[in-house]
């Protein structure tokens, strides 16, 4: 869940109180890993999933109730995952409720400034019935998301860990994109020339950004960052593809069109000059082969899956390479 805190300010200000509801620690199998985390409203609303079955609408159930309770502090249950759940995973999760109400705001409001500001690493001891007093900790890129020691000791972070991805256009198929990306692990930045393109409101993991040349903002992509190409006009299309493809550090640059489309722009690259394997780094068409549907909504679901994969596969190579450093090895070839 990106900016939990903020979104847990919201909805206490909104209802009053909330719980937070998070996945303390697993053993054998379980639908979400530690760290995963949802809010609960008092009517029994949530934001986030702990992964969705029984597992996720008893915790729903017993974060009602506290709240209706009053139940204050924290309270840590183990809870198994087979036939009494109606759940065959076989494992066991540990889940933490939190109950947050309107006089600790200010406590949300601090750590929501400090999630804002950049990663948010965090350290508390849990003691049963207990409010949880999160203490800042320096941030660490190998911080678990949460990790609940046999002391009670608490380290949780909250990273942004959203693969950066730039979407120019903000057309019918652009709309449909962002939305699809809404719940999945990207952060956007969508890129058009046209003000009133953009809708008046957009997912929290969204940032419009209107600009006369959106060719040239491809100059503030991070290393590493997603490039997605689908304006309204082909000259600019073309572009904008040139000035991802002319940086060689970028984790993807993917073009909406046709095989005849990508034939006729290669041809226009190669007369600009760009290399033969800065060519070759151009995705067209995008998607996952096989999905032809043509509607907005399908070409979406078709890229977002296929940005999925593509992600997963970055991670890997990150883990793989992280790992080798830290042996001290060589990488195979």
């Amino acid at each position: 869940m990106s900016g939990l805190w903020n979104r847990l300010g919201e909805i206490v200000r909104a209802h009053e109180r909330a719980a937070l509801v998070s996945v303390a620690g697993t053993r054998g199998s379980a639908p979400r890993e530690a760290g995963a985390r949802m809010i609960v409203t008092p009517d029994g609303g949530f934001s986030g999933t702990i992964g969705g079955g029984t597992l996720e609408f008893e915790a729903i159930d017993i974060a009602r109730r506290q709240l209706a309770a009053g139940a204050p502090g924290a309270h840590l249950r183990r809870m198994a995952l087979g036939p009494a759940l109606g759940q065959c995973c076989g494992g066991e999760a540990q889940i933490l409720f939190e109950t947050f109400t309107a006089d600790r705001l200010a406590e949300i409001d601090r750590l929501a400034a400090l999630e804002r500001d950049g990663d948010l690493v965090t350290t508390a001891h849990l003691s049963d019935g207990q409010a949880l007093e999160r203490s800042p900790a320096p941030p660490a890129p190998d911080a678990p998301r949460l990790r609940l020691g046999v002391d009670g000791t608490l380290v949780e972070s909250f990273l942004d860990t959203g693969q950066p991805l730039m979407l120019f256009g903000a057309g019918h198929v652009g709309r449909a994109l962002v939305m699809a990306l809404a719940p999945l692990p990207f952060l956007v930045t969508w890129v058009d020339s046209r003000h009133e393109a953009f809708p008046a409101a957009m997912p929290v993991n969204a940032t419009a950004r209107q600009v006369a040349h959106p060719d040239e903002a491809i100059a503030a992509a991070a290393p590493g960052t997603f490039v997605l190409v689908m304006t309204h006009s082909h000259p600019l299309d073309l572009d904008v593809c040139l000035a991802a493809l002319r940086r060689s550090d970028l984790g993807y640059v993917g073009l909406i069109g046709s095989a005849t489309k990508r034939a006729r722009f290669v041809s226009r690259f190669r007369a600009a000059g760009l290399p033969q394997p800065a060519i070759d780094r151009l995705h067209c068409p995008i998607g996952l082969p096989g999905l032809d549907g043509k509607a907005p909504a399908e070409i979406a679901a078709s890229v977002a899956a296929d940005l999925l994969t593509r992600r997963q596969a970055v991670r890997g190579q990150q883990t793989l390479s992280e790992a080798v450093a830290a042996a001290g090895a060589p990488p195979s070839p």
